[in-house]
């Protein structure tokens, strides 16, 4: 797959949102030879197995001009950087504690002009600041992720859904999910036509440490 079948699925993309998923490429298989944070078998598919993996969260949710968004665990810069892309009016930071990844992540951001997005080396429970969503791909089962990531959503809502999680996950997510009975799972393939989305989902979780009325 190419950035092409990216186009397709995102239609109205600009020239300069066009010339960015068109360099991705590039930068990701020059930096990997340098830096290995893409497996062998996933550079070959980045544009599937990563970069349209990352863009399913966009399928679900539209973030809104001037929300603030944390990627944890970014690794290679998946979701946050394809989301920045997408939405160059949203504030993305992306965290990782292990520093190469978050080089080559500055190098990226770098490379495409990106100034909507931010990268830090460090770990999400040493942060202080607040965030509007945070996003990330299976990092973790969502009971330790949620312990993670506790008191890092604002408590106050802009956007058209309340402040909380957006999760890309993968298999039989019941046992995980059962102490979350408020979390809203997407199917990917119900977007996606391609095989590799057939046990891809997202999940939304509201703020699982925000007291409801």
């Amino acid at each position: 797959m190419q950035a092409e079948t990216v186009f397709q699925y995102f239609p109205n993309l600009s020239d300069r949102q066009r010339q960015r998923f068109l360099a991705l490429g590039a930068l990701y298989h020059d930096w990997n030879t340098k830096v290995n944070v893409v497996s062998r078998k996933d550079i070959e598919d980045l544009y599937l197995r990563h970069v349209l993996h990352s863009l399913g969260i966009a399928r679900v949710y539209t973030f809104g001009a001037g929300a603030e968004v944390l990627d944890v665990g970014t690794g290679g810069g998946f979701p946050g950087i394809p989301l920045a892309i997408l939405f160059p009016d949203v504030q993305f930071t992306l965290v990782d504690s292990i520093g190469k990844k978050i080089r080559v992540v500055e190098e990226v951001i770098q490379g495409l002009g990106l100034e909507n997005a931010l990268a830090r080396q460090t770990r999400v429970e040493e942060m202080d600041r607040q965030f509007d969503f945070i996003v990330s791909r299976a990092v973790a089962a969502m009971p330790t992720f949620v312990h993670w990531t506790r008191g890092r959503l604002k408590a106050q809502s802009k956007g058209s859904v309340p402040n909380g999680i957006f999760y890309l996950k993968g298999g039989d997510l019941s046992e995980e999910l059962a102490d979350f009975p408020e979390a809203r799972v997407y199917p990917l393939d119900q977007y996606f036509s391609e095989p590799f989305f057939e046990t891809k989902k997202v999940v939304y979780l509201p703020d699982p440490h925000r007291k409801r009325p």
